[in-house]
């Protein structure tokens, strides 16, 4: 079956389609796209993963078609980045 391994920076993003077996996890499709010796940064056991933008665990089974996401980790926390935008927001309309 077909599967793709996907990881993104800001300045660059890499895609790396696979044929694999019915018994491939999401770690060994990773392990088979050799990603890691294009970014050494990714290490499993800290960045999440996921298929198709949900988080899964490194031994899902995958399916055929599916695509891993290898996830990086956030620079700021959303809702903190959230807030000073609406404060700085509000301060500029008074």
């Amino acid at each position: 079956m077909l599967v793709e391994v996907a990881y993104a920076k800001p300045e660059k993003q890499v895609i790396i389609p696979l044929e694999v077996d019915e018994t491939c996890t999401i770690e060994k499709a990773i392990m088979l796209s050799n990603i890691q010796q294009q970014f050494p940064e990714i290490d499993l056991q800290k960045n999440k993963v996921g298929i198709f933008g949900k988080v899964a665990k490194l031994t899902d089974i995958l399916r055929d078609k599916d695509r891993v996401e290898i996830y990086r980790p956030l620079i700021a926390d959303p809702k903190e980045s959230r807030r000073a935008r609406a404060a700085k927001k509000e301060r500029l309309n008074k």
